[in-house]
């Protein structure tokens, strides 16, 4: 599964943010990453990530803002909301959790704004809303 995974994204015209947000924030590029998990279930891997950003929070290059909560229908679970912005862009914070929070079904303008938040570009958000969602599923 990996592997298909690997070769769909290659397929796609531009770089995914996947795996590289903490290069393309440090350009400036990228001015929100988001990452969620179970609290206590996280793979090493994510920690030590999150340890790299860490580091820039400190030296002032990154704001960080976590939520932890309960889950619903799983009380004993909690579930991490963990966000990292440039100076500035704190304000998308809000936004993606007003976005994930919306109700209904999940639709190409709450994933448009779910990529604008991100930092993907118009162009790039057009082409997965077209082709990308489809190589993802086949």
């Amino acid at each position: 599964m990996l592997n298909m995974y690997s070769e769909w994204r290659r397929q796609l015209p531009y770089l995914v943010h996947t795996n590289r947000e903490l290069g393309l924030m440090l350009r400036g590029t990228k001015p929100l990453a988001y990452f969620s998990d179970f609290v206590g279930h996280e793979p090493d891997i994510c920690i030590r990530y999150w340890r790299m950003f860490d580091r820039h929070v400190a030296e002032g290059r990154f704001i960080r803002r976590e939520l932890i909560e309960a889950c619903p229908g799983a009380p004993q679970l909690e579930y991490r909301m963990l966000f990292y912005t440039l100076p500035g862009s704190e304000w998308r914070v809000d936004a993606m959790l007003a976005l994930l929070g919306e109700s209904g079904a999940w639709s190409d303008d709450r994933e448009r704004r779910f990529g604008e938040l991100l930092g993907y570009e118009s162009w790039q958000i057009d082409y997965w809303l077209t082709h990308g969602r489809s190589l993802a599923d086949a």
